[in-house]
């Protein structure tokens, strides 16, 4: 069987990677393909694995165009996002319906403030067009070409639904082309804080009972294309035991090994929330001023998130006493180790909205949070977060303040028994709903086997005339200046009016110096002008004083010559005369 596993980044498969190996234990074909790069160790995660199995491959989807007709199917898709963030069940989750709001086309905002259309039946209607006109809108050949590439029995999709996600093209073209598709959840908030599900998959793949039934009630998958596997991603937790002792871990982390530690773990927050790091001194010093002897010694282990890694420069957390921060992306082999080692080896874990909490309870350890007003947003302004929470089968110990927190985790560290049972009950109901002794991976894997085995379906039914007429207007009319405008979000319209009066700014800047230096030119020419004639009458007196200088050369050159030769003349005429002595006159006496 040839698996095509399409993702958004390599980085997303790290939630995979067993699932992977296991395909390809099962003599499959597995072609890993990320749209974007990423600098996360996720290329590095998948090189290790097609090193280590012949019949894993991996490579990047083609480079498709930024065509007339993407820009339009995105902003559809953004626009269906929002309307889904006006049902009830996000009026509890402000900043999620902000963001997509933000994202969402002007022209239908516009159209929402319409008497009327944001009732739920108008908005019913608007999404139905919406999603026809989608459907209607072309696939980019280059998409078609590399699905026709690889020919696999089966496609695979993570995380698919994120806002704006370019996975969902693939998935539609792989629906008209008759293959069969399976959408892999990624995470715990994969469904309940992204996008919509609009091409419908062959199956979907969830972790436990509270994720099919977010997919059934806010996707309106059918429920029998949901199927229930167990978070295959934390397998990697279950039975495992540290690579080195307590005594050893603490030596390389710099804590005292005599003392019981705490785990504080870092979050993906919401951008613009308020520094995670600076709210841990607060913490720190929270914890540091308790009277308890055992907490104002007590070692601190920080982990930061690899998302946010730029906030902890300057915060100077490490330079307390006994407090580490410490920790990388667990991608690679030594980082999952030295990941587990402090997961295990903590007496307690703290935290504000992390999937490391749920590790934390694989592992049995008491997780504690602060239930703060300025990380609301990030906590109980989504629905995952509340699954922490449930009264029945929640993990978390909650406060609403730093003092009745710090009461909370000295009532912890002292009796940890209770902290234990509500830990294995939330693993029970939410990481293995299939049995503590069944594995995520292997039923994962049976899924996809069965799924890709299965009869495809028949195509979906064309689109609506209608709907194919508006898209062929769109499409005809695209990158004009007021189909442009419409599609554009309020904050990429924003974006845009600053580019604009940047650019705006800029031509002024440049006039501005332009005519500057044609005044200063101006200015500046008589003087010139004067300045040029004194230097070219200066130019000829010095011409003319080298011109006479030359010439005294020259005279007394050739005068030095002239007597030279009358001297030389001379003595040749006087040597030639030489005076005759005269003959004696006497005679015999």
């Amino acid at each position: 069987m040839k698996v095509l596993f399409i993702t958004h980044h390599f980085g997303c498969l790290r939630n995979f990677d067993s699932a992977i190996a296991a395909l390809a234990d099962r003599g499959h074909a597995v072609h890993l393909a990320a749209i974007q790069r990423e600098a996360q160790g996720g290329e590095e995660l998948v090189r290790r694995l097609a090193e280590r199995r012949d019949s894993v491959t991996y490579g990047w989807t083609p480079s498709v165009e930024l065509h007339r007709f993407r820009t339009a199917q995105e902003r559809f898709r953004l626009g269906l996002d929002y309307l889904r963030y006006l049902d009830e069940t996000y009026a509890g989750a402000p900043r999620l319906r902000a963001r997509a709001w933000e994202r969402a086309p002007r022209g239908l905002l516009w159209l929402l403030r319409v008497p009327g259309a944001s009732r739920q039946a108008a908005r019913r209607v608007l999404a139905a067009g919406l999603r026809a006109v989608e459907r209607a809108l072309p696939i980019e050949t280059g998409i078609r070409s590399f699905l026709d590439g690889h020919a696999p029995d089966i496609v695979l999709f993570t995380p698919l639904i994120g806002l704006g996600s370019p996975e969902v093209e693939y998935l539609s073209a792989a629906r008209r082309m008759g293959l069969r598709t399976l959408f892999a959840v990624w995470s715990w908030d994969n469904l309940s804080s992204k996008s919509l599900l609009r091409d419908m998959p062959d199956a979907v793949t969830v972790w436990n009972d509270t994720q099919k039934r977010e997919a059934i009630d806010l996707h309106n998958v059918p429920p029998d294309r949901v199927l229930v596997t167990g978070a295959q991603c934390f397998d990697r937790w279950f039975g495992r035991q540290p690579t080195r002792t307590r005594q050893a871990f603490c030596t390389d982390m710099g804590l005292p090994a005599d003392r019981p530690f705490v785990l504080y773990v870092c979050s993906a927050l919401f951008r613009g929330s308020p520094s995670e790091a600076a709210f841990v001194r607060r913490w720190i010093n929270a914890v540091r001023s308790n009277p308890s002897a055992d907490l104002r010694d007590m070692p601190i282990l920080v982990r930061p998130h690899p998302s946010r890694l730029g906030e902890w420069d300057g915060a100077g957390v490490d330079e307390i006493p006994a407090v580490r921060l410490w920790g990388s992306n667990p991608v690679t082999a030594e980082a999952r180790d030295d990941y587990f080692d402090s997961l295990y080896w903590a007496n307690a874990v703290v935290g504000l909205n992390t999937s490391a909490m749920i590790e934390a309870a694989i592992l049995e350890r008491p997780v504690l949070t602060i239930l703060l007003p300025e990380f609301q947003e990030s906590q109980e302004g989504t629905l995952h977060f509340r699954y922490l929470l449930d009264a029945t089968h929640g993990l978390l110990h909650a406060s609403h303040s730093l003092e009745e927190h710090v009461g909370q985790l000295a009532a912890v560290l002292a009796s940890r028994e209770n902290a234990v049972a509500r830990s294995r009950a939330f693993v029970s109901h939410f990481v293995r709903p299939l049995g503590l002794d069944v594995s995520g991976t292997s039923r994962f894997v049976d899924v996809v086997e069965r799924v890709a085995c299965a009869h495809a379906e028949a195509a979906d039914s064309p689109p609506a005339r209608l709907a194919v007429l508006t898209a062929r207007v769109l499409m005809a009319s695209s990158g004009r200046w007021p189909v442009t405008s419409l599609l554009r979000g309020p904050r990429e319209q924003d974006e845009h009016a600053r580019r604009q009066a940047e650019l705006a700014e800029n031509r002024r800047q440049e006039i501005r110096r332009l005519v500057g230096r044609r005044w200063r030119k101006a200015v500046s020419l008589p003087s010139r002008f004067i300045g040029e004639r004194r230097l070219k009458a200066e130019r000829r007196r010095e011409r003319a004083a080298r011109r006479r200088e030359k010439r005294r050369r020259l005279a007394t050159a050739r005068h030095q010559r002239l007597r030279a030769a009358i001297t030389a003349r001379l003595r040749r005429v006087v040597g030639a005369r030489q005076p005759i002595e005269p003959a004696s006159r006497g005679g015999p006496s």
